[in-house]
């Protein structure tokens, strides 16, 4: 249904104003929505009266689908008979609940009294609208708070995550800086650890001497000079020495040289050195067990100072180097007197007729393994030849000072003419209430002049090689005895040989024909070897030669760890 209202006057626009409210309310139209609609009316109907003429005012309801709610249409043209000229209609809507009331009458009434009803109506609707305007700031300003408690506890909550993010930034910070310094501390104890090991594997001070600077540089040092004070290897030393150096030889204390304070534990700090006066010098004296020096450190860094960890870490070498040094300085000292006793003790051959010696000796080069072994000869009264090559277990001067009094019992033990295996036996019992502990091996075999043959025994040592006129090498392997000195009672027994003019005995120590990776028999063979290669001439008129060249290719590929002895003896044609 449409309803119409012709406006000329403002009277006309006030009850036009008044009917249509009444009907938005007759409608179910809400109260703020009805308000808008007037107030909207009302704003278009004055624009209209401005303007002039006469205006149409329509109302349309439609009805929703399936009877649901409608909407109410308002539109606003120019009238058709009323002079307002050519106007673009105005047109607003508003949802309608009840879109069928607006067929019901809604009067409005001509009287004054009625405008004015109308209009305290449109402000009661007016108050409604105020009343939630104002519910809806109260709401408002609620939710303003409760977003400003919310943005502050937000901002509270960024500051937290902020500080945790700091914390946590600091912490792992704090670990990374734990793991370098974990790592490093790791990596200095391995490099001690390492360098000492390679300092004292050896016991000869130049090696030492020699893989100092190569352990330390350019790893920790850009340059490192020892000085040793008692040197006397026979190499140039330099005329002075930096005076830190000089006083760390005379405190036992570090001493650090530089234009700027060191800050090293446990280290002096000196002005820097006249003779490298822009270059730091860290000078640590190189001690011995006792706290006595034997020389002095002087390192250079490779930058412009030392780390702390670093400095303390090469005063602890230096102190396992100067105890190194100390070692191998007392080992080269007893090596040097076992191997003069050794020498001194070693028989000088006597002359045979008929039967040619000679004999080598070499003592070890790696190790204190000098001592031990010997050989000797000797005539007997009925004018055999005893000759007798043995190996004391152990080194060094004990061994030496045991071996002596071996070979002097058994000298003794052969003035009665025993047989080879009977001396053996007799030496064996000697050396079990002298040195329970101590053990030994040897061979002793004996030439007589007037017989052609060979007598020999042998006591836990490597088996005489027996080479014929002919060139044909033998091995005398019969059953020998057990050691010497072993806690087991035991007759060694003797062994006969018949020799033909030409022949030659080699007696020898494990020294010459033992190698570690390859046992003993293959050096026996190649000693078999040797001796096939000459000539009977050659032994016949240079058996010294014959020896040296015995020597030569058994030794060319060991590092000789051991003493070696060699007697050879030839039955002349």
């Amino acid at each position: 249904m449409t309803r119409a209202w012709r406006i000329a006057t403002v009277t006309d626009a006030a009850r036009a104003r008044i009917a249509v409210a009444r009907l938005a309310a007759a409608c179910g139209v809400p109260t703020v929505a009805r308000t808008r609609l007037a107030t909207a009316l009302s704003g278009q109907l004055r624009q209209c009266l401005t303007k002039g003429g006469t205006w149409l005012l329509t109302v349309e309801g439609t009805g929703g689908a399936d009877g649901g709610p409608g909407e109410l249409h308002v539109v606003v043209v120019p009238a058709p008979d009323g002079a307002a000229g050519e106007r673009a209609p105005w047109t607003t809507g508003v949802l309608c609940p009840e879109p069928g009331r607006l067929s019901e009458p809604c009067p409005v009434p001509e009287e004054a009294a009625a405008l004015s009803e109308g209009l305290l109506g449109a402000d009661e609707d007016t108050s409604v609208v105020l009343e939630e305007l104002t519910e809806q700031e109260r709401l408002v300003a609620f939710h303003r708070e409760e977003l400003h408690q919310t943005n502050q506890g937000v901002l509270a909550l960024h500051a937290e995550l902020d500080a945790a993010g700091r914390a946590q930034r600091e912490a792992f910070a704090a670990e990374r800086r734990a793991r370098t310094e974990a790592e490093n501390a790791r990596r200095r104890l391995t490099f001690l650890a390492d360098a000492s090991a390679a300092l004292t594997a050896s016991l000869n001070h130049d090696e030492i001497l020699r893989r100092l600077p190569e352990l330390l540089v350019p790893r920790y040092a850009d340059g490192v000079d020892v000085w040793l004070f008692d040197h006397e290897d026979g190499r140039s030393l330099p005329s002075a020495h930096p005076g830190a150096a000089v006083q760390a030889a005379r405190t036992g204390r570090p001493q650090y040289a530089a234009d700027h304070p060191g800050n090293l534990p446990g280290v002096e700090d000196r002005p820097p050195s006249a003779l490298a006066p822009d270059r730091p010098l860290l000078c640590v004296p190189l001690l011995t067990p006792r706290r006595a020096p034997v020389g002095v450190l002087t390192l250079s860094p490779q930058g412009e100072r030392w780390d702390p960890d670093d400095a303390v870490m090469l005063i602890e070498l230096a102190r396992r180097a100067g105890i190194a040094l100390d070692n191998a300085r007392r080992f080269e000292h007893n090596r040097d007197i076992a191997e003069t006793l050794q020498r001194a003790l070693l028989t000088e051959l006597p002359s045979a007729p008929g039967v040619g010696l000679a004999a080598r000796y070499l003592p070890a080069t790696h190790g204190l393994n000098i001592g031990g072994d010997w050989y000797d000869a000797f005539r007997q009264r009925d004018g055999s030849l005893v000759t007798v090559i043995g190996d004391v277990t152990g080194h060094g001067l004990h061994a030496a000072v045991m071996m002596s009094q071996l070979r002097t019992a058994l000298r003794a033990y052969a003035v009665d003419g025993d047989s080879p295996g009977r001396l053996l036996t007799r030496l064996h019992g000697y050396l079990r209430q002298l040195q329970p502990d101590l053990f030994a091996t040897a061979v002793i075999a004996r030439f007589h002049p007037d017989d052609r043959t060979l007598t020999w025994a042998a006591a836990g040592h490597p088996p005489p090689v027996l080479r014929l006129p002919d060139g044909e090498v033998r091995t005398l392997d019969a059953k020998p005895g057990a050691m010497l000195g072993i806690p087991l009672s035991q007759d060694i027994p003797d062994h006969t040989e018949r020799l033909a003019p030409g022949s030659t005995l080699a007696l020898y120590t494990d020294g010459l024909v033992e190698r570690r990776s390859r046992g003993i028999d293959p050096g026996i063979e190649r000693l078999g070897a040797a001796l096939a290669s000459f000539g009977r001439a050659e032994l016949d008129t240079d058996l010294e030669d014959a020896a040296d060249r015995v020597l030569q290719p058994l030794l060319s590929d060991s590092e000789r760890d051991d003493d070696v002895c060699l007697l050879l003896c030839h039955l002349r044609g």
